[in-house]
């Protein structure tokens, strides 16, 4: 059993500054390659599909395997598991920057994810365990959030900066310098630490896992092009796959996805606000990017601009809600979120926002608020009132629902665009065949803001320490070699 060491307020400070390291490279790549999309397109020859499987091929990946990454880390190790994400997700960006054509590119992004999967989990979980205090821990997760804000700011500037001047293979580029400083930093600052006791792998939960995520998103990016007929097969995989995952892991005594952590009100909110409000960043940065360059024509660069008015509401905001969360719990973080989202999705689905930009830029500036608030709040409550032996779990389901909502929101709103536009006319035709888009995302604000309201109340907390209790009490149990 390795636990981590009680360290010094200084050295839990540098390893918070590491976990953010790895945080930034993959928030960045999400960021950047969203601005270098149309040149991607008009490079490979890509079509609207295209598009979407350059994200979606990488955040499906991702989502698939943060869970298996998590438990692993548990028992495994979480640095070793982190220095090996550090690595291939760098060998990975290297990949994407040489790849010759579209199907190379999505191919090399899957190793990405790969890496990338074992990052982000893997990191929170190191912060659960190095700040064990809940205001201290509050406050560090507010941190983690902005660097999301960085990320967003910093993201469009760069790529539209290297989009411009370079050329969009330079995007992926960014990514080396700073997975090495990282991995450096890692091997020689951060301890290593591991659940008391290991947990076994569950390949079939996993293969499971892998076939639902997949087989949805393909059918939901392939619908518009192939035809209900065509991937029927695929929506019908992907139901299996669920019910299968409902009867076989609670029957697991080391299951993948632990369903009872979802016996928590809180817990099971935030996973479906995580989902929700990701599916609504996936979706605003992918039709933004598409009407900012192909239809307004903004070069890279000037599309990056246009991005602040968002990030930099989420790098102020961030750390706020964290410091919240910490004083007054998720509740007021959760319906700012909420509120800020949904008005901003109103805007442009309503009033077309996007064709004024003044109303572009309030538009903006509400969403940036909202999703800067929502973060603090999501990751809080997933991580804390659970084991700290299973926080790697924890956090990964919580990574986990964020890449599946920013896949499924790439997927949904992508489908719907392409369902509506017309190529012949594409600059005529886009701001109408967007606004069903936008009203998805109206739906994806209001999510954020019920369930925020419900699942924040006293009924909600009794019922996280009520799932707190059983699970501590099993763990104690298990790390005894007493079965249940």
């Amino acid at each position: 059993m390795v636990r981590m060491p009680e360290l010094s307020h200084r050295r839990r400070q540098l390893v918070l500054a590491i976990c953010c390291m790895s945080l930034l490279i993959v928030s960045l790549d999400v960021t950047i390659l969203n601005v270098a999309l149309p040149a991607m397109q008009t490079d490979l020859h890509a079509s609207t599909s295209g598009l979407q499987w350059t994200i979606d091929a990488y955040t499906l990946v991702l989502a698939s395997l943060l869970m298996l990454a998590g438990s692993t880390a548990d028992r495994i190790g979480r640095k070793r598991v982190f220095i090996a994400g550090l690595v291939v997700f760098s060998l990975g960006s290297l990949l994407c920057s040489l790849a010759p054509d579209l199907d190379a590119l999505i191919w090399f992004r899957m190793i990405q994810a790969v890496g990338g999967s074992m990052l982000n989990p893997v990191a929170m979980s190191i912060i659960t365990n190095t700040f064990t205090e809940p205001r201290e821990r509050a406050r560090a997760i507010g941190v983690w959030g902005a660097v999301v804000g960085i990320s967003m700011a910093a993201g469009p500037l760069i790529g539209g900066l290297l989009v411009d001047s370079v050329g969009w293979r330079s995007i992926f580029w960014i990514n080396l310098p700073v997975g090495l400083a990282a991995l450096l930093l890692t091997l020689k600052f951060i301890p290593e630490s591991r659940a008391p006791k290991a947990r076994r792998a569950d390949p079939v939960g996993q293969l499971m896992v892998i076939a639902l995520f997949g087989s949805l998103t393909y059918a939901i990016i392939e619908a518009p092009e192939s035809g209900f007929t065509s991937i029927m097969p695929f929506a019908v995989l992907a139901l299996a796959a669920l019910a299968g995952l409902l009867w076989y892991e609670p029957r697991r005594d080391e299951p993948l996805i632990d369903l009872r952590f979802f016996r928590s009100a809180p817990f099971s909110g935030a996973t479906v606000i995580a989902i929700s409000a990701f599916s609504a960043l996936g979706g605003f940065l992918f039709l933004s990017t598409l009407y900012l360059q192909n239809v307004v024509g903004l070069d890279a660069l000037h599309a990056g601009l246009w991005m602040l008015p968002m990030a930099v509401p989420t790098f102020l905001c961030a750390p706020i809600s964290g410091r919240l969360v910490g004083s007054r719990g998720p509740r007021i973080s959760l319906l700012i979120a909420g509120t800020a989202m949904t008005a901003s999705a109103v805007l442009f689905a309503g009033f077309e926002a996007e064709t004024s930009e003044v109303s572009r830029f309030i538009g903006y500036a509400l969403f940036g608020i909202g999703f800067g608030f929502v973060n603090a709040p999501i990751t809080n409550t997933a991580v804390s009132g659970m084991p700290r032996a299973q926080a790697g779990v924890a956090a990964a389901v919580a990574s986990t629902s964020r890449q599946l909502g920013q896949t499924l929101g790439v997927a949904v709103v992508g489908a719907v665009l392409a369902s509506g536009v017309v190529a012949s006319s594409y600059k005529e035709t886009f701001v109408s065949a967007a606004r069903p888009g936008w009203w998805i995302l109206v739906a994806c604000g209001l999510a954020v803001l019920v369930l925020g309201a419900v699942t924040s109340g006293a009924w909600a907390r009794r019922t996280a320490e009520r799932t707190a209790d059983k699970l501590s009490s099993v763990e104690v149990r298990e790390a005894a070699g007493i079965s249940a």
